[in-house]
């Protein structure tokens, strides 16, 4: 019976056996003394590493510890490999499929939401502009109510839908007037659910998922009202929130801030969620630039879509007998840093968060309760509404 020996990968040595008697055997014939003597000599010398080659930092040892795998760096390259060009291709399909976003506007009405919306993206696309013979009646119940438009900007196309909410907070009483609202949210979870656990899938599933819900508080100068601080603790949970303070030119610099801290010191006592949340930060750079938003939240924001006259330049304001409010002054107002906020810094993340945190937390739920043996396919019920209350 032969105890063989695994021979080495790297000096290619000839396997040797080692006989019952003591003698060694390489296969061939028997080893006489001599090379019994050098095999001794061999062994009595300090044991030397196989060797390795570092230009394959990824080969693995059998039976020992895998090597870390290797990092190589651009002056580490023979020569140029066009790597970079990946985002030019991305940037490209982008261009050339346009994207979606999806904002919902929520607020009790006279806060001006629709102008706000027009003055975020410059052009009529509120729900009041683009109705002919728009007729402002408070609906007896919350209706949701969504436009959709293509805005095109220097090639770059994108899918804007907005989401009203006309009847929200309008009524004396105004117990569960967010169940709608929860209602709306889930229903088009649902549908991309839906067609996520189709067999034939589309190549592109219809994105109608709430992206971002702006709330807008009233000037009050005082406190969030029960009513704000309910839906906010309940839509904190399935969507983006992003509480602003609408008509803030009528309050002085003075009670705008002290506003603002009583918001900031409400969100936190009652355990509220607005975006961006900290515990989404992926890294310190994220974290510094987040840092600053969340010390200006809740933005005190004008609208307006009229221009005037400031200086022989062209600005959007508003005109009082004191002066111009320009809009996107930060001087007068935080409409910029919200407009940076939505559109020009976190657009794509909103959607990030909206897919990977708020839409997956709710199809674990849903393939949770098929597993039980609820329903998957199929429209919300109204119990899966009412759950999130």
């Amino acid at each position: 019976m032969y105890d063989l020996h695994t021979p080495c990968c790297f000096c290619k040595e000839v396997p040797l056996a080692l006989k019952s008697d003591g003698q060694l055997d390489s296969g061939n014939g028997a080893i006489g003394p001599d090379t019994q003597v050098q095999m001794a000599e061999r062994e009595a010398e300090p044991e030397q590493q196989p060797c390795s080659i570092e230009s394959h930092p990824q080969v693995h040892v059998t039976g020992g510890e895998p090597h870390p795998q290797g990092h190589i760096t651009g002056s580490e390259l023979f020569g140029y490999v066009g790597i970079e060009a990946v985002l030019d291709q991305m940037r490209r399909k982008a261009m050339k499929t346009g994207f979606e976003f999806n904002i919902m506007v929520v607020g009790q009405s006279g806060l001006g939401k629709s102008t706000l919306v027009n003055t975020l993206f410059k052009s009529k696309v509120s729900r009041k502009s683009c109705t002919p013979n728009y007729e402002e009646k408070i609906p007896k119940t919350v209706q949701l109510q969504s436009v959709s438009h293509v805005i095109e900007e220097k090639g770059v196309k994108m899918k804007l839908t907005v989401i009203d909410t006309p009847g929200f907070g309008d009524q004396i009483n105004n117990n569960n007037c967010w169940e709608p609202i929860v209602k709306y949210i889930n229903e088009q979870y649902e549908k991309y659910l839906v067609e996520e656990l189709n067999v034939s899938r589309k190549r592109r599933i219809p994105d109608t998922r709430v992206h971002c819900c702006v709330y807008f508080l009233p000037p009050t100068g005082h406190w969030l009202r029960p009513i704000d601080v309910e839906f906010m603790k309940r839509l904190g949970k399935i969507v983006s929130i992003v509480p602003v303070i609408a008509k803030a030119d009528t309050l002085t610099m003075e009670e705008r801030l002290e506003f603002k801290e009583t918001i900031r010191h409400n969100l936190q006592a009652n355990g509220i969620q607005v975006y961006p949340q900290r515990e989404y930060d992926e890294d310190a750079e994220d974290r510094i630039r987040n840092d600053k938003i969340r010390e200006n939240i809740p933005f005190a924001v004008v609208g307006t879509d009229k221009e005037h006259q400031v200086n022989g330049n062209k600005v959007l304001g508003r005109k009082t007998k004191w002066g111009i409010i320009e809009v996107e002054n930060v001087a007068h107002c935080e409409f910029a840093n919200l407009r940076d906020l939505l559109i020009r810094s976190h657009l794509q993340d909103l959607k990030d968060v909206t897919h990977d945190i708020h839409y997956e937390t709710y199809r674990v739920r849903r393939l949770n309760e098929g597993n039980g043996g609820g329903p998957v396919n199929g429209s919300l019920e109204k119990s899966d509404g009412e759950s999130q209350l």
